[in-house]
């Protein structure tokens, strides 16, 4: 079976103006989904969260890796960080969303969330390395979660429960108008990879 012939022929685009954020549904099956979640919990190498906050360093328990096509630096929460080279299993997923999403990657920004208490609060991905407008795809492996948008003028939220092996796209103008969130639950007692395909210009 093709690994992803179970996308839909047209994705939906979850915000109602300003920005495309296009959701895909679940794109792997359970046991290839699996298989990447259990791979990748073993082969990546991760490490706490770190970030400047107010002044102060600020561990975090969710955990982080950094994987490019080259050593690209980039930074985030005022903090560089440089990325290791792609691993077989990235580089795998990596070229499959390309050819699904018609977009191009040079890295990925992972995330491990061991359980429901751990987050991630409103933001938007505008930093100064990323491709303007430029698409970032998330891939969800392990536990589901539910993921927000929300709208910096009017305050209008959008969520979308996010499963496991399931693919979404931010693209166009949605980083310049909407900001988003991973709100922390206590009804999750298991890890959630996420990982972030994105495009670094340097």
């Amino acid at each position: 079976m093709d690994l992803f012939s179970q996308f839909t022929e047209s994705p939906i685009n979850l915000l109602p103006k300003d920005g495309t954020v296009n959701y895909y549904g679940i794109v792997l099956s359970k046991e290839q989904a699996d298989n990447y979640y259990k791979s990748l919990l073993k082969s990546i190498t991760w490490k706490n969260d770190e970030a400047i906050v107010f002044g102060k360093l600020i561990i975090t328990k969710r955990k982080v890796a950094w994987y490019a096509e080259k050593p690209f630096e980039y930074s985030y929460s005022n903090r560089t960080k440089t990325a290791l080279i792609f691993t077989k299993e990235l580089l795998e997923l990596k070229n499959l969303i390309e050819k699904e999403t018609k977009e191009t990657y040079n890295s990925c920004l992972l995330n491990l969330y061991h359980d429901g208490s751990e987050g991630m609060a409103w933001h938007s991905d505008g930093e100064k390395d990323l491709k303007k407008n430029g698409a970032i795809a998330s891939l969800t492996l392990g536990s589901e979660r539910k993921f927000g948008f929300k709208h910096k003028e009017t305050k209008e939220t959008v969520y979308k429960v996010l499963e496991h092996g399931s693919l979404l796209v931010m693209k166009d103008e949605t980083q310049t108008h909407w900001l988003h969130r991973l709100p922390p639950t206590k009804k999750v007692h298991r890890p959630r990879i996420n990982l972030t395909f994105r495009t670094i210009t340097q």
